[in-house]
């Protein structure tokens, strides 16, 4: 099966739009649409992303901005101080009591049998733990899944567990797309037990501002991440609009 990946929209509709257009591309289809996490946070258009979200029949887990919002609509978080908290209180008021009923129905993780994978926003073992080196060693430690695929990094990357002469060794390997190149291939070693992170559709954080996808092949055992150029002016634009916070305008043009 090919699967569609995408992770932490952050509501940046522009970024969504130029992704679902990139991936439907002379009519392409797939067996599944998978988001992992933060459709919510950052950015200016939230009831439009889950409005998308919903169009694509995508299956959703929760991420951690989308859990925060959550939790300040139902009075069980109160607002602190803070670029993140400042922007979800904002997108409360711009979010039906329909639209919140979505997110609620989203899941913590995902265990998918026809990839043979667990999704989940931040590691397989928890929603909000980054996964790094060490959280991977933990996770491979704790989890006795062979696949999975995570987000909130904003990063695309694998690491990998195999079993080699002087006993179990683990890589990492950032999926980098140079520029010039519209994609990147990764194939999952043979016995390998994986984490794949597709990036970041609305915010990347690795240098490049274009919007990141992935596409997971089952049968092949490949996932390719994709970027994509969008429209970053015009999300810039409605930021300063809405009177959020002017970083959150810069940083995209970084990819920081």
């Amino acid at each position: 099966m090919r699967a569609l990946l995408l992770s932490d929209i952050h509501s940046n509709k522009p970024a969504l739009d130029a992704v679902v257009e990139h991936a439907h591309r002379d009519g392409a289809r797939y067996g599944a649409t998978y988001f992992l996490g933060d459709a919510l946070g950052y950015g200016p258009h939230p009831r439009e992303v889950l409005e998308t979200l919903q169009g694509l029949r995508a299956q959703c887990i929760l991420g951690n901005h989308d859990l925060g919002l959550l939790q300040l609509a139902d009075g069980l978080k109160t607002a602190a101080v803070g670029t993140g908290t400042q922007v979800l209180v904002w997108q409360i008021s711009r979010l039906s009591e329909r639209d919140l009923r979505y997110v609620r129905g989203w899941k913590d993780v995902i265990e998918e049998a026809t990839l043979g994978a667990r999704l989940r926003h931040g590691s397989p073992l928890s929603l909000n733990e980054y996964t790094n080196m060490d959280a991977a060693r933990r996770s491979f430690r704790n989890w006795d899944g062979g696949l999975a695929f995570v987000g909130h990094t904003h990063v695309p990357a694998a690491y990998a567990t195999l079993s080699g002469m002087t006993g179990e060794w683990m890589r990492h390997q950032p999926i980098i797309t140079l520029p010039g190149q519209s994609s990147t291939g990764y194939s999952v070693p043979p016995k390998a037990r994986v984490i794949l992170n597709p990036g970041s559709v609305g915010q990347p954080r690795d240098g490049d501002p274009r919007a990141a996808y992935g596409i997971y092949d089952s049968k092949k055992r490949t996932l390719e991440v994709f970027r994509v150029p969008y429209d970053i002016a015009q999300t810039q634009y409605d930021l300063r609009a809405a009177g959020l916070p002017e970083s959150l305008a810069e940083r995209l043009s970084t990819g920081r």
